[in-house]
């Protein structure tokens, strides 16, 4: 059974298997097993050094042992973490820096950037509270017990990786620390030696197991999929929960605002409603407001109450002395109850919208209405103008090259007739890759970027088109540092820096290992 006491000190809360099982494996790192015992007691000799008035502490995130033990140790010194990657970790010490005790409020365990927002001075406020609760909800709608283990696949900085950290701690269970990318052999390796029940990802994680053939079925002890952090197609949600093997296939649904995840799609309903994303989890609230973006009578915007739902946003030192302010979360995203359930779908978001023209876009509609079996398209933008961002592919996914001037003619022609727009509203970007966050999700920010400094002139098919690879040396440098600049979403490139330096990891890793090589041949 889950422990239930006050919520007063989370990090105590995940390490309550050390008295009740001391001798159970807590977590897995380089292939050795750390119990419970020995992990609470790291994390106390940790603590022990980390005494001091309570401060913010900045804490550069990896998937490591060494990263665990800090972010526990902090939690039990009484520290309030902020979690983040390394390129942004002095922006956001300078930003933050300083505040101390008597500037932050009782409550206070965790600070978080929002998606999308990475670096940003913008912070989620998370109580002890929101964290254990979060916990033992996700913990108990996958019927989490003491026998399963996870495996990390995403950033620990990020709110959906840190929840599956969690919600195994908190249920006794275990976690194999893992920094590799899902389409590492060392990766499937790891499934197996150490009988991974729990396999995490977002979108973009399943996409890259589609390339490397992973198949559920080589794996008999994974239990359940789960995929959040973003809507998948349907086709590939379905795709997913019909593949051979024993393993089940649940859609979640969340926001790091409500300390990670509110909703759920059981295994059992993801066949019959592939474009849902769920119910909502133990003890939180899930209801429609009405919204002027509605794309319909029976929707609104979703809206979620619950004990997980954050205190409230950080933006200046001052906000962190702030108590909870928040009794409801308003997501955003406009959604209907699927007729006869307790089940939801998102049909838009409010967020997602623009009006250039006039015209009201839903961008995410538009999204699937110009992707092809022959491009990746984003569409972005402002009521300015519509940006759409396009990446060749082949038909079995994988990545072609620059898009030809035929492919962009047809995405921007595809455009203007979907919504309507004037050419001159309607600006084409061809990518090598679509851009995307450290955690997989499509980068919007940088989207926006892209077009700004490669700017198609759309009513011209001759406008500054990418051209193919030529044979000279200076051709194929500048292709490489196209292909780094867009898998690490950097402006600033040049053939001095190290791909580390630019703040690289090993999801990008693979990503330019797989661009670079339909640009140079195979690579070692």
């Amino acid at each position: 059974m889950l422990d239930t006491r006050p919520e007063s000190a989370f990090g105590d809360l995940l390490l309550h298997a050390a008295s009740t099982s001391p001798g159970s494996v807590a977590l897995i790192a380089d292939g050795t097993g750390i119990t419970y015992e020995e992990l609470a007691t790291r994390v106390t000799e940790r603590a022990q050094q980390l005494a001091g008035p309570r401060s913010v502490v900045v804490v550069e995130s990896s998937r490591t042992l060494e990263f665990v033990v800090e972010y526990l140790g902090l939690l039990r010194a009484g520290h309030v973490p902020l979690l983040t990657e390394t390129r942004h970790a002095e922006a956001l010490r300078r930003h933050w820096a300083g505040v101390a005790t008597e500037g932050i409020h009782p409550d206070l365990a965790l600070l978080m950037s929002t998606s999308g927002s990475l670096g940003s001075p913008k912070l989620v406020r998370l109580s002890h509270r929101n964290l254990a609760s979060n916990a033992r909800s996700i913990a108990e709608a996958l019927r989490i017990t003491a026998a399963d283990r996870a495996i990390t696949t995403l950033p620990l900085q990020y709110s959906y990786g840190l929840s599956v950290l969690h919600s195994h701690l908190m249920a006794g269970a275990s976690v194999v620390l893992s920094e590799n990318s899902v389409v590492d052999p060392c990766f499937r390796t790891a499934l197996l030696e150490h009988d991974v029940t729990h396999l995490a990802g977002v979108p973009h994680t399943f996409e890259l197991m589609e390339r490397s053939s992973f198949e559920p079925a080589d794996f008999p002890s994974l239990r359940i999929i789960t995929v959040s952090g973003g809507r998948m197609d349907p086709d590939r949600v379905r795709h997913w929960a019909t593949r051979p093997g024993a393993a089940e296939f649940a859609v979640m649904y969340g926001q790091t605002e409500a300390t990670a995840r509110m909703a759920v799609l059981d295994p059992v309903d993801v066949r019959e409603h592939p474009a849902a994303f769920g119910r909502v989890i133990p003890g939180g609230e899930l209801f429609l407001r009405p919204h002027p973006d509605a794309p319909g009578d029976d929707q609104g915007e979703l809206v979620y109450r619950g004990p997980n739902v954050m205190m409230g946003y950080a933006i200046e030192q001052a906000d962190l002395a702030r108590g909870p302010e928040l009794t409801e979360l308003a997501t955003g995203d406009m959604a209907r109850r699927v007729p006869g359930t307790d089940i939801f779908e998102i049909v838009g978001r409010s967020a997602r919208f623009i009006k250039p023209f006039g015209v009201r876009i839903d961008l995410d509609h538009l999204n699937g209405s110009l992707s092809t079996r022959e491009a990746d398209v984003v569409a972005g933008g402002t009521d300015e103008g519509l940006v759409v961002t396009v990446a060749a592919r082949s038909d079995d996914g994988e990545a072609t090259g620059a898009p030809s001037t035929a492919l962009l003619d047809g995405v921007r022609d595809a455009a203007r007739s979907t919504t309507g727009l004037p050419a001159s509203y309607i600006t084409v970007v061809g990518l090598e890759q679509i851009p995307r966050t450290a955690s997989g999700k499509v980068d919007h920010a940088a989207i926006l970027e892209l077009a700004d400094a490669r700017r198609v002139d759309s009513p011209s098919p001759s406008g500054d088109v990418p051209a193919a690879v030529g044979s000279g040396t200076d051709d194929v440098l500048r292709a490489v540092l196209d292909v780094v600049r867009t898998a690490l979403g950097r402006q600033a490139v040049t053939a001095d820096d190290t791909f580390v330096g630019l703040g690289g990891d090993s999801l990008s890793y693979v990503e330019c290992s797989i661009r670079l090589e339909s640009l140079v041949g195979s690579l070692p």
